[in-house]
């Protein structure tokens, strides 16, 4: 290890380690509760983007009017708090990260700092990208999906000859005028049941997203290699659709996109591991330290112990 690597001078005793900690977590806490009251303020126009894409495929499925509702006198206001939170804690996150950073830091070597710091970064990155991708893709399908087993509009140009080349307004001049008969089925969709799909498919895209961030950071500790991730690639299918049939929706639209969109990251990460391996034994080699008949470092008295 040469002197570029020493650990930052740290004699600090446990006491004054608890109170940086307690320090930072007052910090982080701090900048979690001042986004969650911002986030409250502007709550109602976030709940209305949430709502977004099953407001378009309702009016896609022939509801000019679409309309959610709720059955309780609290519900709503608990609904605004629930996006808050996540909302506080999504908009806080780089603080809390930066005050973690800040209370690892010091314990770590210099080389360690600058292999975790992109890492810290890539995080949130990837997160924002999965949820951008359930938002943006996945929830508008999975709403037109479930969406279309009540669809008025099919089921009436089925049972009405003729309505099927009509435009809307006729055929909802004619639904209006159609023999009562039956039962009539149609969607009275709750706020907080919707908003809790759209954010189950956000945190479940959002977290598996994390996937290349997780295999790199273990292939630089050593526990994971390029070789053997490639070898378990048929194991990683199947854990990866038993994921993708935990955490969304039961639809099989939405855990086949789930599954390949994870399933190429899981490929990226063979990748990365595999570069940091060539840049690993190219160190080495300089160093004298490589191992050419065993494909590995060298044997030295100190890996030795």
């Amino acid at each position: 290890m040469s002197a570029k690597d020493d650990i930052e001078d740290s004699s600090a005793p446990l006491v004054e380690h608890l109170a940086e900690l307690r320090n930072r977590l007052i910090y982080a806490v701090s900048a979690f509760l001042v986004a969650m009251i911002l986030c409250f303020v502007v709550a109602e126009p976030i709940l209305d983007f949430m709502l977004g894409p099953i407001e378009r495929a309702m009016r896609e499925l022939g509801n000019p009017n679409p309309v959610m509702q709720y059955t309780a006198p609290q519900e709503y206001f608990f609904v605004l708090v629930h996006i808050s939170v996540v909302a506080g804690l999504m908009v806080s996150f780089p603080v809390i990260a930066y005050q973690l950073w800040r209370f690892v830091a010091p314990g770590l070597y210099r080389s360690e700092k600058a292999a975790f710091l992109p890492f810290l970064i890539a995080s949130p990155v990837l997160f924002l990208t999965g949820a951008a991708f359930a938002h943006y893709v996945v929830t508008p399908i999975a709403m037109t999906f479930f969406l279309g087993f009540a669809d008025t509009y099919s089921v009436v140009t089925a049972l009405i000859p003729g309505l099927a080349d009509a435009p809307v307004g006729e055929v909802v001049e004619a639904t209006v005028a159609a023999p009562s008969e039956g039962i009539e089925i149609v969607f009275q969709g709750k706020v907080n049941e919707t908003l809790d799909i759209s954010l189950k498919l956000i945190l479940a895209f959002g977290l598996c997203f994390q996937l290349p961030v997780l295999l790199t950071l273990m292939g630089k500790a050593g526990l994971a290699t390029s070789a053997g991730l490639a070898n378990m690639r048929r194991y990683a299918i199947v854990v990866i659709l038993i994921v993708a049939a935990l955490v969304t929706p039961p639809d099989v639209m939405s855990q086949l996109i789930l599954f390949f969109a994870v399933y190429p990251l899981y490929e990226v990460s063979i990748f990365l591991i595999r570069r940091i391996e060539k840049r690993r034994e190219a160190e080495l080699r300089a160093e004298g330290l490589w191992d050419d008949e065993t494909d590995g470092p060298a044997e030295t008295p100190e890996n030795k112990a």
